[in-house]
């Protein structure tokens, strides 16, 4: 069985960190079927596999994680169409920023409300994604730097680009288990001491 977040963590097949999470099988076969049921499912239905893994590298870019950045480019430039990859990797560049951001509720935890950036990539780099592929990143964008500011109004903005109710289902499941994806593998890399 294949083990993408093993991969992402740099963990040796027989090291100390693989023996720790051999001692967690359901959880290790749980997190690569949640893998391959978002980027290997037995059809794109309306998310096409270039769109999923322009997004997961998007939000890799977003999480600044070296060794995810570099897989899911490489999965975006096998699935993509030329120059997919180079617009993910500016739009990166260009709306990149240090979040969480946003504002709760009136309320105790108005205290941690924060502003920050929104998603403005170039209009260059917004001509190379296209509306419906830039409604997707601006979507990611929000849920990873923007959580508290996630409404109605930016799924109605996801609906107007084209992306159907199943569509923007499937999208917030890339952006949330990248989210987790990076994260385990990091706190791996730092119990293996790398």
């Amino acid at each position: 069985m294949s083990d993408t977040i093993g991969q992402l963590a740099g963990i040796a097949p027989g090291s100390p960190a693989d023996a720790l999470r051999a001692r967690r099988p359901v959880t290790r076969a749980h997190g690569q079927a949640s893998h391959d049921a978002l980027f290997a499912p037995a059809g794109a239905g309306a998310v096409s596999l270039a769109e999923r893994f322009a997004v997961a590298a998007y939000v890799a870019g977003l999480h600044r994680d070296v060794a995810a950045v570099a897989q899911y480019g490489a999965e975006l430039a096998a699935h993509g169409s030329p120059g997919l990859a180079g617009a993910i990797a500016r739009c990166v560049e260009e709306t990149s920023a240090d979040g969480p951001y946003g504002a709760y509720p009136a309320g105790p935890l108005s205290a941690e409300d924060r502003a920050g950036p929104g998603f403005a990539p170039s209009p260059e780099t917004a001509a190379a994604l296209g509306a419906r592929l830039a409604a997707a990143l601006a979507h990611a964008h929000l849920l990873v730097l923007h959580p508290r500011d996630s409404s109605a109004a930016a799924v109605g903005a996801l609906r107007e680009a084209g992306w159907s109710a199943d569509a923007v289902v499937t999208l917030s499941q890339i952006v949330a288990f990248l989210s987790y994806q990076i994260r385990a593998a990091h706190g791996l890399r730092v119990l293996a001491g790398a």
